[in-house]
């Protein structure tokens, strides 16, 4: 299953020990949760799913479309038929009046 984040927050059982002290990952709203690499259990889930984290709000909630977010697909792998197009302006002529 795939989650999304809903709420930035920075994730207590995910971090990294520096001499200043812990360095917590940060998630911003729309990442992809877990980060790739990175293993949760399922309780991790649900708890940051529901209000039973150290916010007391849900922050990540299930996708439920069968699209992945977009942090997950590399844009290599997305066909080019799906890839956003690029608009093209035309150049406009300033024409003085000549009347």
């Amino acid at each position: 299953m795939a989650y999304v984040v809903t709420v930035m927050f920075h994730d207590l059982s995910d971090y990294e020990e520096t001499k200043g002290g812990r360095i917590y990952h940060q998630y911003n709203v729309g990442d992809a949760f877990p980060r790739k690499g990175k293993d949760v259990s399922e309780d991790r889930i649900n708890e940051l799913a529901g209000s039973e984290n150290a916010r007391g709000i849900p922050l990540i909630k299930e996708v439920v479309s069968e699209e992945a977010p977009a942090e997950e697909v590399p844009a290599e792998e997305v066909p080019a038929e799906e890839a956003p197009k690029k608009r093209r302006r035309k150049a406009v002529k300033d024409v003085a009046d000549n009347s």
